[in-house]
């Protein structure tokens, strides 16, 4: 009998590891990625024309239309270069970026 007091207990400490696991990694990982996916769509949302943005491929450029029917922004990438690019693949505003960079090279 006292056996089988031990396996049972073992089995609800074994649950609550996993429990405390999981909230670890959802506070920590999940939690943190889903507040910065809302921040990206609150600014793809946001978007206006005279923009300067990165994609996700890492083009700069400023934002020269947008067409909300297709989801489309088009970007000039170069003075006379304007290319088309999908809405959700604007991750960044540059101006942001690169006075982030600035504040890093100063230190």
């Amino acid at each position: 009998m006292a056996a089988q007091a031990q396996g049972g207990d073992g089995g609800f400490s074994m649950l609550i590891m996993m429990v405390a696991i999981f909230a670890i990694m959802w506070f920590f990982m999940i939690r943190p990625q889903q507040r910065k996916q809302k921040e990206v769509r609150n600014f793809q949302n946001a978007l206006t024309e005279g923009t300067k943005v990165v994609t996700g491929g890492g083009i700069y450029g400023t934002v020269k239309r947008i067409d909300i029917e297709k989801n489309r922004v088009e970007l000039e990438i170069a003075r006379g270069v304007v290319i088309e690019v999908d809405k959700a693949f604007i991750f960044a505003d540059a101006s942001a970026l690169q006075s982030m960079q600035t504040t890093k090279d100063v230190r």
